[in-house]
């Protein structure tokens, strides 16, 4: 299945779709939407690159596995929390052999306002930053995605995309600037309401 035949529909079909029918492309495709998602949150709780990588391949099969299970209504906040879970558990693993039993949630409970409402606005602008993926031309999302998340060069992408470095370049900066102006307006919008 080619991600961009279906970028005209939306989540809750691509869903309806594979519950229809239980092919796993639909679900692959839905995930690939939230790739970038996935990716900042794993980065803002694990704070490691490789981890980051690693958990959004984890979320991405336990996404799988889980909604072969049972019907799900509101996908992307779903997903969010899975996401959000397991680095939870990525932690408490690590503190757990590091310094014994600790209890994560009292530890995040004890954070300080500031702190939280902080972690909310960074959740917010992830989400933002993915909304504003997907309203890039399939151009510039595709070498965006490439460059930043999958750390390749500007060769490698000529090459796996066919595209030329210049064009892969071109795509890249205007990408930047229009995510940036995507996000900001994004932002203005949702503070005035």
């Amino acid at each position: 299945m080619k991600t961009e035949h279906y970028a005209h529909m939306t989540d809750q079909q691509l869903l309806n779709q594979f519950y229809i029918d239980h092919d796993n492309g639909w679900l692959g495709i839905l995930l690939q939407r939230y790739t970038l998602l996935l990716f900042g949150v794993s980065m803002k709780y694990l704070r490691n690159e490789e981890e980051a990588k690693d958990a959004v391949q984890q979320v991405f099969l336990k996404s799988i596995t889980e909604l072969h299970k049972y019907r799900v209504e509101y996908f992307k906040s779903w997903l969010y929390m899975v996401a959000k879970n397991h680095c939870l558990m990525k932690i408490r693993e690590k503190q757990g052999k590091a310094i014994g039993d600790i209890d994560i949630e009292s530890t995040i409970a004890e954070a300080d306002a500031a702190g939280l409402e902080e972690h909310i606005e960074k959740d917010r602008q992830f989400e933002f930053m993915n909304d504003c993926l997907e309203e890039l031309n399939q151009e510039q999302k595709q070498c965006i995605i490439l460059f930043y998340l999958d750390k390749y060069s500007y060769q490698q992408i000529a090459e796996k995309t066919g595209y030329s470095i210049m064009q892969v370049k071109s795509y890249i900066q205007n990408g930047k600037r229009n995510l940036r102006i995507l996000l900001e307006r994004k932002i203005r919008s949702a503070n005035s309401v």
